[in-house]
């Protein structure tokens, strides 16, 4: 082979593997920009079988949340769900708490479920709405990565179930007396659950509420076979709790957080009711002591007479002995504006300034429209109302 020759072949050779070299690149620089973020309409997954969940109202998207987001979706993108039966909801969030405003849908991996879900929060069953049936399917779609992810950032928020992570058993058990100037101080206290352990404060509440002289237990959280359950649990050890479940004096009435439901206001007002026809004091409670304790505290705070700003203040206590969340925190304006605001809203009604309103009027007239009477309106104001 002469020398011309060689460096024809040489240069040839030069170019391929130069050529090989920014391809290689290109594909490798591709590869490494965001390997599992998908493309806007990216199917996700395709008709996959539902299930009704009933208990809250939503429905079951049959993909476990670990196989969800391994396909790369992100808490706080937006997401596409199309029913087969033609039902879609478009652009939703997808979070990993319910932390959408009251009656806005979403699809939730919340902590402990078998699978995704698909929900109205705080509103009426989406599977009723949808008019579905479990023979239906869903397929999900990405709409938007990361639209709703500074939500997402301010709500994913934990808290630890070892008491030593806390400053005292009434910061770990949420436990307080209802502190606004409106009402008696000692009348009314609210807490985590004093008989449902899953999350290790009942005893602490027990010991707490047995120390304030509690006579009446509003429960928000539960039914009489719920309870039944708890108290032949093993690690039961609420004996208070017991002893007053077994003189009648436990209100169960297994609220949900549908606040703008009738079932929801005539649930409460039998709650109510009840709490009216007791002497105090009183424990109202849930399972956390924080939303739908929350919503009733605020409702009792209202109809005495409290400001917006009392209410405020109270409610997030809640946040600062779980999250140790205060004001100044951008997290604190976050909760308060998708969290407490709709519930006061719910209750003073549409167009109100909740702000300036009476909210004592507002209060009472959701009492009325929930099927209490003024009488025993007034009953229960004697007996939690500050002189």
């Amino acid at each position: 082979m002469n020398f011309k020759m060689k460096r024809v072949l040489s240069l040839i050779l030069a170019l391929c593997l130069l050529a090989g070299v920014f391809t290689f690149a290109a594909c490798k620089k591709k590869g490494e920009e965001k390997p599992d973020e998908k493309t806007e309409s990216a199917v996700l997954i395709e008709n996959c079988g539902i299930i009704h969940e009933p208990e809250f109202g939503g429905v079951y998207i049959k993909k476990t949340i670990e196989e969800f987001d391994s396909l790369g979706v992100k808490y706080g993108d937006s997401v596409n769900v199309e029913f087969s039966n033609g039902y879609k909801l478009e652009g939703i969030p997808y979070y990993n708490g319910y932390y959408t405003k009251n009656g806005e849908p979403l699809l939730i991996a919340y902590p402990g479920y078998d699978y995704i879900k698909a929900a109205i929060n705080n509103g009426d069953d989406l599977f009723t709405v949808a008019g579905l049936t479990e023979n239906d399917t869903a397929t999900v779609t990405l709409a938007e990565a990361g639209k709703f992810a500074d939500i997402q950032k301010a709500r994913d928020i934990h808290y630890e179930d070892d008491r030593e992570k806390y400053e005292s058993d009434e910061q770990f058990a949420n436990f307080r007396s209802i502190a606004v100037s409106t009402m008696k101080e000692g009348a009314v206290y609210r807490s985590a659950s004093p008989c449902d352990n899953q999350h290790c404060r009942a005893p602490y509440v027990d010991k707490l509420m047995m120390k304030a002289e509690t006579e009446f237990i509003l429960n928000l959280s539960d039914n009489e076979e719920k309870i039944e359950k708890y108290m032949a649990a093993e690690d039961f050890d609420s004996p208070y709790f017991e002893e007053l479940y077994l003189s009648g004096s436990v209100k169960p009435i297994a609220l949900n957080m549908n606040y703008s439901s009738q079932e929801f206001k005539e649930k409460i007002a039998s709650g109510l009711t009840a709490m009216a026809e007791h002497e105090g004091p009183y424990l109202v409670h849930c399972t956390e002591g924080k939303d739908r304790t929350g919503f009733v505290c605020m409702l009792l705070e209202a109809l005495t007479g409290a400001s917006y700003e009392e209410i405020e203040n109270d409610y997030m206590l809640t946040y600062d002995n779980y999250y140790g969340i205060k004001a100044g925190d951008e997290r604190y304006d976050v909760i308060v504006g998708n969290v407490l605001v709709p519930m006061i809203e719910s209750m003073a009604g549409e167009g109100v300034d909740i702000k300036t309103a009476d909210l004592s009027a507002c209060a009472e007239r959701f009492l009325l429209d929930a099927g209490m009477s003024a009488e025993t309106i007034a009953k229960l104001k004697a007996n939690i109302a500050a002189q």
